[in-house]
């Protein structure tokens, strides 16, 4: 029986383009998936260089690239919060049956727009019992160390826990730790559906 639920945000909850900010790098004739920016960008969604370095070393190397292109670009992968998910949220979070945990991968300037765009993200928030950002605890997805840290921290027995994430590497890497897993696919599952595709769970 599940008693605890890790939820990722992106793709979960709130809507995501992940094809944008590559495209829109593109635009700015940056390679955006090159194997320095690649790193860079794992660094900076772990929290170990700042949003400062990270903005000065895509203009070290690209230096026709303003802060506002940095930063536009960055942030185009980000969307909408559909309001139904978040009354989901707190219903669960009400009914006090489960432990709630978000874990995501992110960073300060995708945080900071949300901050700026989502009206109710502290009210989201609140509705989890812990809540982890990559770039606040140092560890991200799909490496087992962050998972690893996570039970840890909360004494988790894995068979208890489902982890859901719309990344299947993120998943892979859960299960391989006995937690139970839903690598939902964003463009036909809600989270809202939890209950109905994991009925075998609960």
């Amino acid at each position: 029986m599940i008693k605890t639920i890790i939820f990722d945000f992106g793709d979960v909850f709130i809507n995501l383009d992940k094809a944008a900010t590559p495209h829109f790098f593109e635009r700015l004739t940056v390679s955006y998936f090159g194997e320095k920016e690649t790193a860079l960008n794992q660094q900076y969604e772990m929290g170990l260089c700042s949003t400062q370095e990270l903005i000065s070393s895509y203009q070290q190397w690209y230096p026709h690239l303003s802060s506002d292109d940095i930063i536009t670009a960055w942030n185009a992968i980000l969307l909408d919060f559909p309001m139904h998910r978040l009354t989901f949220l707190k219903q669960l979070a009400a009914q006090k049956k489960y432990k709630l945990i978000l874990l995501s991968n992110t960073n300060d300037l995708h945080i900071n727009w949300i901050k700026e765009h989502i009206s109710f993200y502290e009210e989201f928030k609140s509705c989890f019992d812990v809540f982890y950002l990559s770039q606040e605890i140092h560890f991200r997805k799909p490496n087992a160390d962050i998972f690893e840290f996570v039970v840890a921290q909360n004494q988790l027995i894995p068979e208890e826990t489902l982890f859901i994430d719309d990344t299947k590497a993120n998943t892979d890497t859960a299960q391989t730790l006995g937690i139970h897993v839903w690598n939902n696919n964003p463009h036909t599952e809600d989270v809202t559906d939890l209950f109905t595709v994991k009925a075998n769970l609960f």
